[in-house]
């Protein structure tokens, strides 16, 4: 009995369906990528545009003012305490942490969007913040230890997003640590207001109403729950730009009640140097070196 073959240039099946699959298939493809709508593409605009450079405010008199636009950074946490046993190295910028549904965005973020601690120290779209008015101060007023503000992202595709907090609940808290969260919100509202505390507690009541000095470390306390924004390396986030840490609103106390490096932040501005982004990446003068040195020893 003879076996009936078949050549390789025989078609079997259903392959005129087939033809037409892949033919759909790649003109579907053709058409998203000649519009832009790739993930691919939708990819590569998004970060373009969250992590286009930014231009800090630079500080003529040494203090912060109402319009200012700064960077908020953790400054390195190398000491190890009960609340961080094993401590993370660098410094971390306060910045904001979409979720992926923000690929396909074409306009502008939207509320609710996250915050996380980035390792990227360079000013961006996604760390840069405007120092905003909620008492009535006018653009360029300094700004005092106690005074109440808000932080916003700036215009454009940051979307004029305000950071704000609340009491946590047992449906809205942290994602790791299960603490207060901090997002950001467009409604400005008493949850969205903040305070610059002097960091020594035996001298804050002193420096209450004083002007804040830029490029010095701080607390960032918020208004409605008194509790400080802090950044917990322990607790890392996997985000569209790897792995950051979270950030979340809880005071961090040593044995002398003394708030800890979580809580300790630092309000950088531009520096008038052209070759030199920050007043952080700025050399500080052989003095303060030497004095630092010091201490250490």
């Amino acid at each position: 009995m003879s076996v009936r073959t078949f050549s390789p240039s025989v078609r079997v099946g259903n392959w005129n369906e087939d033809v037409s699959l892949d033919e759909d298939l790649l003109k579907d493809f053709l058409e998203k990528r000649e519009k832009g709508e790739l993930l691919l593409q939708k990819s590569s605009n998004f970060k373009k545009n969250i992590l286009q450079k930014a231009e800090l405010s630079i500080s003529k008199d040494g203090f912060l003012h109402i319009g200012d636009v700064v960077m908020l950074l953790n400054p390195e946490n190398s000491q190890q305490s009960l609340s961080n046993p094993s401590p993370v190295n660098g410094n971390y910028t306060l910045s904001a942490n979409p979720d992926e549904s923000a690929l396909h965005l074409k306009s502008h973020l939207t509320a609710q969007c996250g915050v996380s601690g980035s390792s990227n120290v360079k000013p961006c779209a996604r760390n840069a913040f405007i120092i905003t008015s909620v008492d009535g101060s006018e653009h360029g007023e300094p700004l005092h230890y106690g005074q109440n503000f808000a932080l916003r992202t700036t215009d454009g595709f940051m979307g004029h997003l305000y950071l704000t907090s609340d009491q946590k609940t047992f449906l809205k808290s942290s994602k790791k640590s299960h603490l207060q969260e901090v997002s950001l919100t467009d409604q400005s509202s008493y949850e969205t207001c903040w305070q610059f505390v002097y960091l020594d507690p035996q001298m804050r009541m002193e420096y209450e109403g004083f002007p804040v000095p830029a490029n010095t470390k701080l607390l960032i306390v918020h208004s409605k729950t008194n509790r400080c924004l802090a950044v917990l390396r322990k607790y890392i986030l996997w985000t569209l730009f790897g792995k950051e840490c979270e950030v979340t609103a809880h005071t961090y106390l040593n044995g002398h009640k003394v708030e800890e490096n979580e809580n300790h932040w630092m309000i950088v501005t531009g520096n008038p140097s052209d070759d030199i982004n920050t007043m952080f990446d700025r050399p500080k003068p052989p003095s303060e070196e030497m004095n630092e040195n010091k201490c250490v020893h």
